[in-house]
């Protein structure tokens, strides 16, 4: 791609403040590192059966104790086991559970990256826009219609899904197809337990492989048995990031779906995000390219 080729320029220098000002992104090499091991081969469409080209995990080291010790990747684990995997089976969500959401947003709106997001330069690129409310209060109650408003995935069974479950915690669907698993922390844990499986990466068009200090990756795997042919998520990144550039992507359109390219420090990107009424269906980063290969 050539450069400035369908990137969205000013939501790209919205983006590259908020990655300025997020200080609680892990640094490769120092507090995680992953092993890319092999490319991930071809899965034919329903099919559960994959060439493992990575017998070793992803992840060979996270550390865990300054993982634990930020508030918002604290609040952020302790809601990943508040949801029912398979869509169809209604959610049933507690008052503990509920006081967690909150906890969680709450955490990250004390952030740099969301104060930026509810206050400053990008919040204000969607209130000049008319997408977004400006009084913090109803800003905190828009971000949690966005994220944890229960709707009905499988319109067979009751209440059973949230955009945070399907990006942030992934489900499946009848327990057949694995949906969302878009966060690296719950990659991380659900490998650490041994529920997934990474196969190895998927490469990009031209072929070029990544790199074990990108913050995005294109990967195989699978989780509780079921195999993912390719799904994508940022590494390392916080939780606080993640929300506010999805949320951001979120209130750019109306339409059903919304891809928009962005070049975020050295990552060319597309940015896919689904709604599910006034909420978010499922959200993601494409890598296009790193390293400034393409440039």
């Amino acid at each position: 791609m050539a450069r400035g080729q369908g990137i969205n320029q000013e939501l790209s220098g919205v983006l590259n403040e908020l990655w300025k000002l997020d200080v609680n992104r892990m640094k490769p090499g120092k507090d995680y590192k992953i092993n890319l091991q092999g490319k991930a081969g071809f899965v034919a469409e329903g099919s559960n059966n994959a060439r493992d080209s990575a017998r070793a995990p992803l992840f060979s080291y996270v550390d865990e104790k300054k993982l634990k010790s930020m508030d918002t990747y604290a609040h952020f684990i302790s809601l990943l086991d508040n949801y029912e995997m398979s869509t169809g089976v209604t959610e049933h969500v507690t008052k503990e559970e509920l006081q967690e959401n909150h906890l969680f947003l709450d955490a990250i709106l004390k952030t740099e990256v969301m104060k930026v997001l509810s206050l400053q330069c990008a919040h204000r690129y969607l209130v000049r826009k008319g997408l977004a409310k400006s009084d913090p209060a109803q800003f905190k109650s828009q971000l949690y219609d966005i994220w944890f408003n229960l709707y009905r995935r499988d319109k067979s069974g009751g209440e059973d899904s949230c955009g945070f479950e399907h990006v942030f915690v992934g489900e499946t669907k009848h327990g057949k197809e694995i949906m969302g698993l878009h966060n690296w922390v719950q990659f991380y844990h659900q490998e650490k337990n041994n529920h997934v499986d990474y196969k190895g990466y998927k490469a990009r068009n031209n072929k070029d492989t990544p790199d074990e200090d990108d913050h995005v990756l294109n990967l195989q795997f699978s989780w509780n048995g079921l195999v993912k042919p390719v799904g994508s998520c940022f590494i390392g990144v916080s939780p606080e990031f993640e929300v506010a550039l999805f949320t951001i992507v979120f209130f750019l359109s109306d339409e059903r779906v919304t891809k928009v390219t962005v070049k975020v420090d050295e990552y060319l990107l597309e940015i896919v995000v689904y709604r599910f009424g006034r909420s978010i269906g499922t959200s993601y980063p494409k890598m296009i390219s790193s390293n400034n290969r393409d440039f």
